[in-house]
């Protein structure tokens, strides 16, 4: 059972980008592009520090559950539903 107020999110990063960027959904995970390298975390916390700000919550709200090391990861968004943290993301619901 998913907690009220509590949102998860997947997203794929590209660390190491030329630019840091929330592109489209696809498939219904989100594409996230970030300048620094994947190297000690570094890119995981530019992703929640990014991530946080657009969705207009403190970066201690947004909780990496799964995929420390890999492209693909999800999240977990404290004080939002699926459905408002889906829509301050540009997701068309459908």
């Amino acid at each position: 059972m998913i907690p009220d107020g509590m949102a998860y999110l997947q997203i794929r990063v590209t660390p190491g980008a030329r630019e840091t960027t929330i592109g489209d959904w696809r498939d219904g995970v989100l594409q996230v592009k970030v300048r620094e390298p994947a190297d000690k975390g570094r890119a995981n916390d530019a992703v929640i520090k990014l991530l946080a700000k657009r969705l207009a919550l403190s970066a201690s709200a947004v909780t990496l559950k799964r995929g420390v090391t890999a492209r693909n990861k999800l999240l977990s968004i404290d004080g939002l539903t699926d459905e408002e943290a889906r829509e301050r993301l540009g997701a068309t619901l459908g």
